[in-house]
């Protein structure tokens, strides 16, 4: 690698920094959630992983016990950010997920659970999905961000979409605000756009405050944490589990 082209990326690095100063200054004490390793640096962004066509779950699986309830009203009520519904609005079960966007185990449910809960579930109308924002770091609160700046009437969901299935390539790299910017870009963004965005003092406190008040009020204090129909469930369940879940919640 030539001196110049060495410099022209050192320079580019240098320019993106600013756009998430406010970002990792204002959440310099979080720590990442994870430990997984770091995409390797100058590595193009990560293909979504393959994954193979969901089959039908077992009839047979049974639903996990819930870790708790809260009041439904409670929960839909009172949101900072407006709430984006994945499927009918008016599916008669409501699953509410709180995700951290460097989250490992958030990125292998939607990669390993939700095809089969968008088949079988969302598509249909027997349920709808909404996604919030509960970081657990700079990066996350950073991505969630982006999500929220994306434009398009399904601007966000596909966002989420791509942060999880790209999550290896930008999650706990070195030079996570270009990675995010390559994402960003296919999305629609501009450099211009990408800062704005991340320096948007009013969307960042929204987005934490969204975290704040899983927390203190429906106590999320891992992710995911689902709540469906008020009824509380923590990790990345499995295909059959969810659907068991949703099954019994329909009867």
């Amino acid at each position: 690698m030539t001196r110049s082209i060495r410099g022209a990326r050192r320079r580019a690095h240098r320019s993106l920094a600013p756009a998430l100063c406010l970002v990792l200054l204002a959440l310099a004490g979080c720590s990442d959630e994870t430990t997984s390793p770091a995409a390797a640096v100058g590595e193009a962004p990560a293909a979504p992983t393959a994954v193979a066509a969901p089959s039908a779950p077992s009839p047979s699986t049974p639903a996990p016990e819930a870790d708790g309830e809260v009041d439904v009203a409670a929960l839909m009520s009172g949101q900072v950010l407006p709430d984006v519904v994945i499927g009918r609005t008016d599916a008669p079960i409501t699953i509410v997920e709180y995700a951290s966007m460097t989250c490992d185990h958030c990125a292998a449910f939607h990669a390993n659970t939700y095809p089969t809960l968008k088949r079988d579930y969302l598509d249909t109308g027997k349920a709808k999905l909404i996604v919030r924002e509960f970081p657990f770091d700079p990066r996350a609160v950073a991505a969630s961000m982006l999500a929220r700046c994306t434009p398009g009437e399904n601007g966000r969901t596909a966002m989420v979409d791509a942060l999880f299935a790209q999550s290896e390539s930008w999650a706990h790299a070195d030079d996570a605000a270009n990675r995010l910017l390559s994402i960003a870009r296919i999305a629609g963004f501009t450099e211009e756009s990408f800062r704005a965005c991340l320096s948007d003092a009013d969307l960042q406190a929204k987005v934490v405050a969204t975290k704040d008040r899983g927390a203190s009020e429906f106590g999320v204090d891992s992710t995911p944490t689902f709540f469906i129909d008020g009824k509380k469930y923590r990790g990345a369940l499995p295909p059959e589990q969810f659907a068991a879940i949703l099954d019994a919640a329909a009867k």
